[in-house]
């Protein structure tokens, strides 16, 4: 039988990034990863995913840690293996669309800090709003990497993501990754995706997916057969669940195969030891609930990714409304179809859950709508899949306009104004980045830091006067 041209499989690890994104709200901290970041690089993995998505902001706002310097310490370890992020094209790592500079000064800044391989997305898919990030990361002698948001409607179908490929690989993008943020891509679907694919880019072809719905490992082996490059991965103490499938399983699986990754299960043994009381240290501080790492049948049914649902049960709680949990899952798509079928994925997934929550507590559809998603009806988050029905559309805001032209090209240069904001803080020229995506959370991290280092500074004095008094 003719099958695709056989080859060793690559593998990105996500330990570092989205595994414990996934699976604890992005808690692991920058003291716990640099002990096995030195044998992480000595495996034989194709990239590390390390930065970028939700780490960001949890670092700033969670751990008190500088994000870049995060990046700078695992640069300073890792010599062999490339490092990898996560973008949200004209988003960055925030929930609105950023003007142009910041965006050109925020690729230039993750390039130069550390950053080889940069995944680049849209949660709409549209691809005007990779355009300045892609062309930044390529004029940087970065890797770009444009990913397509995996969904399934009425309109997402095959050949709809051959086209998007085809036109992601035509801006210059560097590889094509299929992003299943839901765990819904489904085996034999992804055979014949990668296949048609493969038949009309050169580009190599990456695969994310997610344990979710425990389906994914078996999508990777029918998406190997059908010729896909890379897979995303994560080590085992750190897999399934709402993360990736798990890399030794994977390795094995190949092993003696013309697949064959060409990585030791005994070096990838240590590694596995390394996160096994991280992982029991997690479940015992209740970071990781339980919940998340079965297999939730939810997300096929109503394609809600693992954080979305605990997005949409911690609202519900508030609320004292659990009792309303299966109305809301079945509302989701109901919402998701009358805004013309996004993809779930940041920031969307929350916009789509959120109004789906409002339209069932509330008894009444769109009687309250948050800004957001008017934002989205007018067009300002990009151009939706399909158009969105008029009833609906005049619901949701009126008789507003609805811009057509790219988002972007409405936002004013803002980083001179973000510099002038919080100059009296400036300790690096990151940190003017870190304060246009995280203003509020970045001011009082300044703060602190100010005050960190201001105490140290009056203790070395005070010593230095006791033991030497002008």
């Amino acid at each position: 039988m003719d099958g695709p041209k056989t080859q060793k499989i690559k593998i990105t690890e996500t330990v570092l990034r989205d595994a414990h994104q996934s699976l604890l709200a992005t808690r692991m901290t920058t003291e716990e990863m640099l002990p096995i970041v030195e044998k992480l690089d000595q495996v034989g993995y194709h990239s590390l995913e390390m930065w970028g998505g939700a780490t960001f902001d949890s670092c700033l706002r969670f751990l008190n840690e500088d994000p870049w310097e995060r990046l700078r310490k695992i640069k300073g370890i890792v010599k062999n293996t490339k490092l990898q992020m996560l973008l949200r094209g004209q988003n960055l790592l925030g929930y609105k669309h950023y003007s142009d500079d910041v965006v050109t000064e925020f690729v230039k800044k993750s390039i130069y800090n550390g950053i080889d391989i940069i995944r680049i997305f849209d949660a709409l898919n549209d691809t005007r709003n990779l355009e300045t990030a892609l062309r930044v990361t390529n004029q940087e002698g970065g890797h770009a990497q444009c990913a397509i948001s995996y969904t399934i409607s009425p309109i997402h179908n095959i050949k709809y993501y051959v086209d998007k490929a085809k036109e992601m690989e035509s801006m210059g993008a560097n590889s094509i990754c299929i992003k299943d943020m839901s765990g819904i891509l489904t085996p034999y679907v992804a055979y014949d995706l990668v296949k048609e694919m493969k038949q009309v880019i050169s580009v190599p072809i990456q695969l994310h997916s997610h344990y979710s719905s425990g389906i994914a490992s078996m999508t990777y082996l029918k998406a190997i057969e059908a010729g896909v490059d890379v897979v995303d991965t994560a080590i085992s103490p750190m897999a399934m669940g709402t993360s990736q499938p798990p890399t030794e399983p994977l390795v094995a699986t190949l092993q003696g195969t013309p697949y064959d990754t060409g990585m030791d299960l005994e070096a990838l043994n240590e590694i596995t030891e390394y996160y096994k009381p991280l992982r029991d240290k997690y479940l015992d501080k209740k970071l990781i609930d339980p919940k998340v790492m079965g297999v939730d049948i939810n997300t096929l049914v109503y394609q809600v990714p693992g954080g979305m649902l605990s997005n949409l049960i911690s609202q519900l709680k508030q609320q004292n409304k659990m009792d309303k949990l299966d109305e809301v899952l079945a509302e989701v798509p109901r919402v998701r179809e009358d805004l013309g079928y996004p993809p779930l994925v940041t920031p969307m997934s929350q916009m789509v859950g959120t109004q789906a929550v409002f339209n069932v507590i509330i008894g009444e559809r769109y009687k309250m709508v948050p800004k957001e998603i008017k934002d989205y009806v007018k067009g300002l988050y990009g151009q939706t899949t399909t158009p969105i029905a008029v009833d609906i559309k005049e619901k949701i805001i009126g008789k507003d306009e609805i811009i057509t032209c790219r988002p972007a090209d409405l936002i004013e240069p803002q980083l001179d104004k973000l510099k002038l904001e919080m100059k009296e803080y400036l300790e690096q020229e990151e940190d003017v980045l870190s304060y246009a995506l995280f203003p509020q959370v970045a001011m009082t991290f300044f703060k602190e830091r100010w005050s960190q280092k201001y105490k140290i500074e009056t203790t070395l004095y005070n010593e230095t006067e006791k033991t030497h008094p002008v």
